[in-house]
């Protein structure tokens, strides 16, 4: 495997949990004991002293008030810099969106996260299995939406391109009010002068985007780099030749989804606008 597709570790967190099962050890602790008294699963305390799941503020402070650690973990917690509140695997794709120049996104299971509504995107965590806490799911929610402050950003946005399945915009999720809202804000977002908008129609007999969702982006230096998700994995690509593979890939795809302007049609009439 390519080193760059390789997920990027968070080393803060792989810190910071080390630290916490040293504390755990030191008060003469094991991990279902201190995971009875937190009211969680002994594998979630696994998952946060192996660094592969964050330590949330609340749960540092209740763990230094147990441990007697005189506020150690609440402190560390504090001092995590802000990007590091995403998944490890996705840091390095959150730091690289924020300054991309062209940003090409193609969907076939949610809408693309930079489009999603608040209530979209809380019904997209909500639907998340295994479940995430309700906290766990406020920060991811509060996270999302920063990444939509792009759209905002100076002296102008990235050049944006968005492919959307058809099937995307039909799946109800949070119910029919709210995927009624996300429609409409896509047609919204459609007409921005950076943006173009395509849906990809279920009626197609051929498909280029069978092996699923990618984003590609170009960086201030001009470097090309797509981002692939999977089943719990994501991927950081920069080979040049997968890049260009996924760049013809994502070429017939825009071939073979309705235009621009014959989306923005289709978004009224799945709006009921028409």
């Amino acid at each position: 495997m390519h080193p760059a597709n390789k997920p990027r570790k968070n080393a803060t967190w792989h810190v910071l949990g080390a630290q916490l099962g040293q504390l755990r050890r030191a008060a003469g602790m094991k991990q279902p004991e201190l995971a009875e008294q937190l009211c969680i699963s002994v594998e979630t305390l696994a998952s946060i002293e192996q660094g592969r799941r964050t330590l949330k503020y609340d749960l540092a402070v209740e763990i230094d008030q147990l441990l007697n650690t005189g506020g150690v973990l609440a402190a560390g917690v504090l001092r995590v810099p802000e990007r590091e509140r995403y998944p490890a695997f996705a840091q390095d794709f959150i730091e690289l969106e924020q300054q991309a120049l062209t940003l090409l996104s193609y969907e076939n299971q949610v809408v693309p996260g930079l489009l999603q509504t608040e209530e979209y995107a809380a019904a997209v965590f909500a639907s998340l299995f295994p479940p995430i806490s309700p906290e766990d799911a406020e920060e991811r929610l509060s996270a999302r939406l920063d990444r939509q402050k792009l759209f905002d950003r100076k002296p102008w946005p990235p050049m944006m391109s968005f492919i959307i399945e058809q099937s995307v915009l039909e799946q109800p999720l949070g119910g029919r009010h709210v995927l009624r809202e996300q429609i409409r804000h896509l047609r919204r977002c459609a007409e921005l002068p950076f943006m173009g908008i395509q849906i990809m129609l279920s009626s197609r007999e051929k498909h280029a985007g069978l092996d699923g969702p990618m984003v590609l982006l170009e960086t201030p230096d001009h470097d090309q780099l797509a981002y692939i998700e999977g089943q719990r994995v994501s991927f950081l690509i920069d080979d040049p030749d997968e890049v260009s593979v996924l760049h013809q890939k994502y070429g017939m795809l825009r071939a073979q989804a309705l235009s621009p302007e014959e989306s923005m049609g289709l978004l009224d009439d799945l709006a009921g606008e028409s």
